[in-house]
């Protein structure tokens, strides 16, 4: 789990053990806080909601969807809604499909977020069913709604650029490559992202 402050160190530490790079960043930066973010329908719905805009709109955004269906969102009203109510709140056309798309899914009972398998692959091949939500999405939903400990988003430009540099690489790692390199992390990769994440942002407010 990365939620609490326990097992998250517990998880960097053994990383640490691992890949003296990581063991570099934990002694100059320190250990990061845990993040967390909200299981269910709305923190999918504002991940839709957020794509391709500022944090400000899409904090903007998301007031006046719940201002409209309540919070969280109803999903049959949003169901009932049209793609010109949608886009009177600052949802586009092709975004007002992507929340018609996932309230669908929930009511029809086909994803079950209390009840997501267990297993990884399966269980981001199932949310990558929902319009809008793609394998990064998912990875990071289930990373910080649910604490899966070993979650690889390596498809994280982020992510790509900091182990790239940590592990000494003449050039940034594809998603592939970096893939492959996680391997040995295992079952403590979703710290290695959150590790990854903190070095980044470190090194990008000391520049």
């Amino acid at each position: 789990m990365v939620h609490s402050v326990e097992t998250l160190h517990a998880s960097l530490d053994a990383l640490a053990a691992i890949e003296p790079g990581f063991a570099k960043v934990l002694a100059s930066h320190g250990h990061p806080e845990p993040r967390q973010s909200d299981r269910g329908v709305a923190s999918l719905m504002r991940t839709i909601v957020g794509q391709q805009v500022s944090v400000a709109a899409a904090r903007s955004m998301w007031a006046k969807l719940e201002g409209a269906f309540g919070s969280p969102p109803d999903l049959d009203a949003i169901l009932a809604a049209t793609d010109e109510e949608l886009r009177a709140l600052g949802q586009s056309r092709q975004k007002a499909s992507y929340l018609k798309s996932l309230a669908a899914l929930v009511r029809s009972g086909e994803l079950d977020l209390a009840h997501l398998p267990a297993d990884d692959e399966e269980a981001i091949a199932l949310l990558t069913r929902i319009k809008g939500i793609g394998r990064w999405s998912a990875e990071i939903y289930l990373l910080f709604a649910e604490g899966r400990p070993d979650i690889w988003p390596a498809g994280d430009l982020a992510v790509q650029i900091e182990v790239g540099r940590l592990l000494g690489l003449p050039d940034r790692p594809s998603e592939k490559q970096l893939r492959a390199l996680a391997e040995k992390w295992s079952p403590h990769r979703g710290a290695a992202a959150v590790l990854a994440w903190h070095s980044y942002n470190m090194v990008g407010t000391a520049i």
